[in-house]
């Protein structure tokens, strides 16, 4: 098991994976740079990126192949993206989910209203489009 930053390479792979999922592509591949893989026996099966907007940033796109969920994988994913948000002086991060928000509640992050979120966040492709409004919208203060 590897968890590596993300090459433009995996861009097509990371897609498809998230289209099997459901969840959405928009601004992937403008934020590429920000996001991780994780490769088993040299195949991509899992992904996590930011939106990073100064201090701040976006969580999105956790996501490990349905055959591989439950094994730990998706929170190694976690742990990864986090540290790299510190090592960047992330102060805050927050996230949309519609079908992890007991997962991100167990790991520290609370339920905010929408109207809460920084600005610059709030500009993403996911505030603003690609994710529902029904979607939980969750923060974290990182230290």
């Amino acid at each position: 098991m590897e968890i590596r930053q993300a090459e433009a390479l995996d861009c097509p792979v990371i897609l498809d994976l998230l289209k099997n999922l459901k969840l959405p592509v928009e601004g992937v591949q403008e934020h590429l740079e920000n996001f991780w893989v994780l490769s088993l026996g040299g195949k991509l099966s899992g992904v996590v990126g930011l939106e990073v907007y100064g201090r701040k940033a976006l969580l999105r796109s956790l996501a490990v192949e349905r055959s591989l969920q439950g094994k730990g994988y998706g929170t190694r994913l976690y742990r990864a993206i986090l540290e790299q948000a510190r090592k960047r002086r992330i102060r805050e991060v927050y996230l949309l989910t519609e079908t992890a928000e007991a997962f991100f509640s167990a790991r520290g992050f609370e339920k905010i209203s929408r109207d809460q979120v920084d600005e610059a966040v709030k500009t993403s492709v996911e505030f603003s489009t690609a994710c529902p409004a029904s979607a939980a919208c969750m923060w974290m203060r990182l230290e």
